[in-house]
């Protein structure tokens, strides 16, 4: 299945969206389709070997008045669309000001009919031809209540006009152009609450500083290959991912992580495009170029999720696609019944069926979600909290229970050893220990690593080294087998277990450390002692999210009263304690079979299936990328704040949807009616329905005060 977003030009209202939507899900081939009508984007699913770009892209076209935005035309797309709309306000206003002024004055009729038809019939085109296509496939959307508003307003004024009756000209020019001002401001706004992505765009680097045969040229950032050497000074932009190979420095990364402590830098150390070189002198060797830097992946996260389609938008779109029929219907029998039953006069009840059609405002339907979901997903951005898909926004405001993973989570993953009690010489079991750990997939292989370095120990070369997955591991060193793990590595083996060594693994793990037992000759020949550091703010956050009433658990593979000892420290009660990799997945079950909602929290390749299996899950982006494929929501930063972060703007955001939700269905509930009964003008009534589209995404625009 090939995945793509397509940017369209021409999309109306919300009825738009479900028409195109409507009409590619009916084509062989495509799997699942999310229109967008906020940032007029298509995310469609399809099978290229039965449907290709080309019969999309003509799909589209075909479904009504819409064109195709390329690649290249993005950038200008926004800006251009509003200042066209912009432009036909003000030729509109232009054109209908001498025609209001009838309203007043005495105007020739046959120069108020003409400035009318330029108003209504070459300016207010758009919908007239939007209309038109629609109608050829029995189809109909906001154009089609406004062309048949505003030429009925015309049509009948030219009747009256010869035969002595009351003329809407005025009416049906300021129809169209309070509609079009309406278009003008929600254009604006929609791209104020999608300025993330210009953000983001805007923050990459045109030009690097290449250093080849000793000689420094500039060049287009697209002409750098991986492996070329670039030079950057302080003050400079990053160009691209990269290695440093030469200099010490600070790095600026708030733009990726939200962060505004700068980040030391030496030689091996990793840097990011578009972050900002503080102080130092440095080179650096490309790995990562194109789409595949971090900031072009964001950019990706971020477009994706403004694309995807939240599940409470579908009640909006089951609306929207009945809504303009609908509205058609009452505006005719409006008309009916004002004429037919209550004994209107014929133009009066033609007036008051105009209003109906001219009131009612799918776009405010089609707004309130995706606009709420673009500011969100964008603030998001800005703050190091990247949300994959707008479903995950709706679904993190429901969470009542956090699964935080403990290493590297909790705490930094940066184990060391803090004791080792032994018959043996410190430095013999050490020796064997650390020489049967260099190299391997053991998770407390890095402590063993450093102590050798710290201790300049010179290490043998181990043997057929086996990690024992959720037990240790085993290998062979100067020809004897040896083992670490453990108690379960202990019962396995069946080996010799003395009480002191028991007693001092349990004094060990009470304290919060993780202890392992040393095996050779199949006896437990010592006890040593590793212990994470807590991250700085893991206390906080675990206080925060009990604050707010959500039960969090810990789960890790260490020893139960390890576990719980770091769990003391921490504030947290539920302990899931001596899990295997490969059962941190059933546990989450477990928790859902209960009925809870389940967030779950982890950095690791073993967390990967978690987070797939929990209702929310959150990777942080400091770890692997299975684990940041896997969730849901990505932390650019190793912050356990970051989750109170994402869950408090995820809360704000579905606030201010149901927010928009309430005030669109509430404004046509109550507008509606109002117009049939004869107490809105049409006039009032086409400034009202342009201002509830407006006021949809302004409501949106709040969350960006979000802090």
């Amino acid at each position: 299945m090939q995945k793509e977003i397509i940017q369209i030009a021409g999309m109306h209202c919300a009825s738009c969206a479900v028409n195109i939507e409507r009409a590619l899900n009916k084509k062989t081939g495509v799997a699942k389709t999310s229109v967008n009508y906020a940032n007029e984007k298509v995310q469609i699913e399809f099978d290229e070997k039965k449907i290709n770009m080309g019969e999309i892209e003509k799909t589209i076209r075909q479904t009504g008045d819409y064109s195709i935005v390329k690649e290249e035309q993005k950038e200008d797309h926004a800006h251009h669309h509003t200042q066209k709309a912009w432009q036909k306000f003000i030729f509109s206003a232009i054109f209908s000001l001498p025609v209001v002024a009838t309203m007043f004055i005495k105007l020739n009729d046959y120069l108020t009919a003409g400035l009318t038809f330029v108003v209504v019939f070459i300016i207010g085109w758009q919908f007239h031809k939007g209309t038109i296509l629609n109608l050829k496939k029995f189809r109909a959307n906001m154009d089609t209540l406004i062309s048949v508003g505003t030429a009925t307003a015309f049509v009948y004024s030219i009747y009256a006009m010869f035969n002595d009756g009351h003329m809407y000209f005025e009416t049906a020019s300021i129809i169209i152009t309070l509609i079009l001002l309406g278009k003008y401001l929600e254009e604006k706004s929609k791209g104020r609450a999608s300025s993330a992505i210009k953000k983001l765009l805007a923050l990459g680097v045109k030009k690097a500083r290449v250093i080849k045969n000793s000689t420094e040229t500039m060049v287009e950032i697209g002409q750098v290959l991986k492996g070329d050497i670039l030079l950057v000074k302080p003050g400079e932009k990053i160009p691209l991912d990269g290695e440093i190979i030469e200099g010490e420095t600070s790095i600026d990364e708030s733009m990726l992580t939200g962060e505004s402590i700068p980040v030391e830098k030496t030689v091996g150390s990793l840097v990011y495009g578009s972050t900002i070189n503080n102080n130092g002198v440095i080179k650096i060797k490309v790995i990562k170029t194109g789409e595949e830097t971090v900031l072009s992946q964001i950019i990706k996260l971020v477009e994706n999720a403004q694309a995807s389609k939240a599940p409470i938008q579908k009640l909006a779109d089951k609306v929207s696609g009945i809504f303009v029929p609908a509205v058609i219907a009452i505006a005719i029998l409006t008309f009916f019944a004002g004429f037919f039953i209550f004994n209107l006069s014929f133009e009066t009840a033609l007036i008051n069926a105009v209003a109906v059609l001219v009131i009612a405002c799918p776009c405010a339907l089609g707004l309130a979600t995706p606009t709420a979901i673009m500011v969100g997903s964008g603030k998001g951005a800005e703050n190091g909290i990247l949300i994959k898909e707008s479903q995950s926004l709706e679904i993190a405001h429901k969470i009542n229970t956090i699964i935080f993973d403990k290493t590297g989570t909790l705490t930094k993953g940066e184990p060391e050893i803090t004791d080792i009690h032994s018959d043996l010489p410190e430095k013999e079991i050490m020796l064997i220990a650390c020489s049967l750990e260099k190299n391997s997939e053991h998770t407390l292989s890095t402590a063993f690593d450093i102590y050798a370095v710290k201790n300049d120990l010179n290490l043998f070369e181990a043997k057929e080294t086996q990690a024992i997955q959720g037990k240790g591991i085993k290998g062979t060193v100067n020809n004897e087998p040896v083992h670490i793990g453990n108690i379960k590595l202990v019962d396995d083996l069946k080996a010799e277990l003395k009480t002191e060594y028991k007693n001092i693994f349990d004094d060990y793990a009470r304290a919060g450390k993780t202890p392992v037992y040393f095996i050779k000759d199949n006896m437990v020949k010592g006890v040593i002692a590793v212990a994470d550091v807590m991250r700085e703010n893991s206390i906080e956050a675990i206080k925060k999210l009990n604050e707010k009433n959500i039960e969090v658990f810990m789960i890790t593979g260490d020893h139960k009263i390890t576990a719980e000892a770091v769990g003391k420290k921490l504030g947290i009660k539920n302990i899931i304690a001596e899990v295997l990799p490969n059962q941190k997945a059933e546990e989450v079950k477990k928790l859902q079979a209960s009925g809870k909602i389940v967030a779950f929290v982890g950095d690791g390749i073993n967390d990967a299936p978690a987070l797939a299996q929990a209702d929310l899950g959150i990777a942080i982006g400091s770890g692997t990328d299975v684990a940041v494929e896997a969730g849901n929501i990505v932390l650019m930063t190793a912050d356990p704040l970051k989750v109170v972060s994402a869950i408090d703007l995820s809360k704000k955001t579905f606030k201010t949807i149901k927010q928009n939700l309430f005030w669109a269905f509430f404004y046509n509930t109550a507008a509606i009616p109002l117009a049939a009964l004869g107490f809105l003008n049409p006039m009032i009534a086409a400034g009202a329905m342009s201002f509830s589209s407006v006021s949809v995404v302004l409501n949106s625009l709040r969350i960006k005060r979000f802090r």
